[in-house]
């Protein structure tokens, strides 16, 4: 017994109790009462295959407040997991990163959380199937859902299961092999309230504002999650979306698994480079003729899957300038987001007008657009060739020959420009 008590000792020291307040011994009966559990489980899985990894997730607990009532021993303990823990009163909690997020049980029986509605065709899920989905939508949607469709696929040789309703805001579909009970195809979703968001994640939120110059104090406001996988894929992958807001800014976070890609905040004053927004005010000069006008929003965009890093500023009159940094390289962006609504009675009427707009007159175009990107970026537009694109109308491309130089320009039936593209098109 002494040989055991030494082995959980060594375990507590190197593994994730290390700064936890409770004393060894503390630690040790809660770990080995884990251990106790598993073994359980594991006497009663049947036939449950043994090669699906989601069901044996590595995870980090932090034990918390632990309190549980000895069972006195009255003869061969013969229950499976969870009447073991029912008989004893235990409530262990799993602690995520200082947060209390769910009960040893789930994480050692997933399957107990499990919600299934009435009338369901059971007999067709496995245990290891149940195990499977109670997984994926407890380790990846952050909540079960209830069970509400599960049917056979006998084509695909498939079982396809139904957990929420597709016209609210959780909903979830898995596939699974009908033979191996392995996952086939995910596609969840659910929005959260910001309490509900796993703190691995609330804890990133200060550093990853101030890396990009913006609040750190922003607020979380509101929370998305986005859950899929493909055909031929391995595991389920998340995206995890937070917004966040205060009195007088605005930032988002978007979350690949645990690692943040994107990132989007008001810039902090002090983070406003002077010399880029004197450039901005003289490009909305050149498009519009208006001259100094004040500036409403300075934010950064630091998207690392799409390997853009964009400043933008937005001024008074709805106008804006974009400044991109990227895997193509340089591009900028002025143009003008007033809304001009046409009002047509039919759709003849609809067609007429992109015609207008297809077919307007290069030299009205190149009158127009000529002195804005001389004046912003130094340029005479007289080599480059004009391209149009009958799916766009009202949109021409700029190119010039043997370069990657190109501009993008938008333009109304009157051929003012609204905007102006150059690079990372």
């Amino acid at each position: 017994m002494r040989q055991k008590d030494e082995q959980w000792e060594k375990e507590i020291r190197k593994g994730p109790f290390a700064s936890s307040p409770f004393t060894e011994d503390h630690k040790r009966k809660v770990l080995q009462q884990v251990e106790w559990m598993k073994k359980s489980e594991e006497g009663s899985k049947g036939d449950r295959s043994e090669d699906s990894s989601r069901s044996s997730r590595p995870f980090r607990p932090q034990v918390g407040n632990v309190s549980h009532k000895r069972r006195p021993r009255r003869g061969p303990l013969v229950a499976g997991t969870g009447a073991l823990v029912i008989a004893a009163g235990l409530f262990l909690w799993i602690w995520d990163d200082g947060q209390l997020v769910k009960p040893v049980i789930e994480q050692v029986y997933p399957t107990a959380a499990l919600q299934l509605s009435d009338g369901l065709n059971t007999n067709l899920l496995t245990d290891k199937m149940k195990r499977n989905v109670a997984t994926t939508m407890r380790d990846d949607l952050g909540k079960q859902l209830k069970i509400t469709k599960v049917e056979d696929l006998p084509v695909s040789g498939r079982i396809y299961v139904e957990a929420g309703n597709e016209s609210e805001k959780e909903y979830a579909q898995i596939w699974l092999d009908a033979t191996t009970g392995n996952l086939r195809e995910v596609g969840m979703r659910r929005e959260m309230q910001p309490s509900e968001l796993e703190h691995r994640y609330l804890r990133q939120v200060p550093s990853l504002l101030q890396s990009i110059g913006s609040t750190p104090t922003l607020k979380p406001v509101a929370v998305q999650r986005y859950v899929s996988m493909k055909q031929g894929e391995l595991e389920p992958i998340s995206h995890t979306t937070l917004a966040l807001e205060n009195e007088t800014g605005y930032g988002e976070i978007v979350w690949q698994q645990d690692k943040a890609i994107s990132i989007t905040g008001d810039l902090r004053p002090d983070q406003i480079s002077q010399a880029a927004l004197a450039n901005a005010r003289n490009a909305i000069e050149a498009l519009s003729g208006k001259a100094n006008l004040d500036l409403v929003r300075a934010s950064r965009s630091k998207d690392d899957e799409l390997g853009k890093d964009t400043v933008s500023f937005s001024f008074k009159d709805n106008y804006f300038v974009q400044m991109t940094e990227g895997k193509m390289g340089l591009g900028y962006t002025v143009g003008d987001a007033n809304h001009y609504e046409q009002d047509f009675a039919d759709w003849e009427e609809i067609e007429a007008y992109y015609q207008e707009l297809y077919n307007i007159q290069e030299s009205l175009l190149r009158g127009e657009v000529e002195p804005i990107i001389k004046k912003i970026f130094k340029m005479d537009l007289q080599a480059y060739k004009l391209h149009r694109n009958p799916d766009h109308p009202g949109m021409v491309t700029f190119e010039l020959e043997s370069s990657t130089d190109v501009f993008q320009v938008e333009y109304r039936e009157d051929g003012r420009i609204k905007m102006i593209t150059r690079g990372e098109l």
